[in-house]
């Protein structure tokens, strides 16, 4: 597959890439949830691919991974783990709380005034 992820190389010669699944992916996400007897996965969602195929996928929200039972997947679900993990963090770093901001912008505007000593 030519979409864009993180691939890693194993020992074994074979890959794996960590991408963000898109529109073409339903089917594989359906496939993989069906093979790992869950729901459906909602939301955005990372897949694992082992070799060019689809064997994880996790919703980068948070919740539960589905993986084809059929296959070695530990590894591959402790990746899309982390790097969920590393999305969510970048989201709430970009944009600070609400409370953050207020206190921020009271601040900037409060006029500082320096009493003589």
């Amino acid at each position: 597959m030519s979409r864009s992820g993180h691939t890693i190389s194993r020992e074994n010669g074979g890959h794996l890439i960590v991408r963000v699944a898109d529109a073409a992916d339903g089917q594989t996400l359906a496939r993989l949830a069906a093979l790992d007897s869950a729901p459906e996965l909602v939301g955005p969602t990372l897949v694992a691919e082992i070799d060019g195929e689809a064997a994880a996928a996790l919703p980068i929200a948070g919740g539960s991974a589905v993986a084809d039972p059929f296959r070695h997947t530990s590894a591959a679900v402790e990746l899309l783990e982390l790097r969920a993990a590393q999305i969510r963090g970048q989201a709430r770093r970009a944009a600070p709380p609400a409370s953050y901001r207020e206190r921020l912008r009271a601040f900037i505007r409060v006029p500082r005034t320096v009493s003589p000593r």
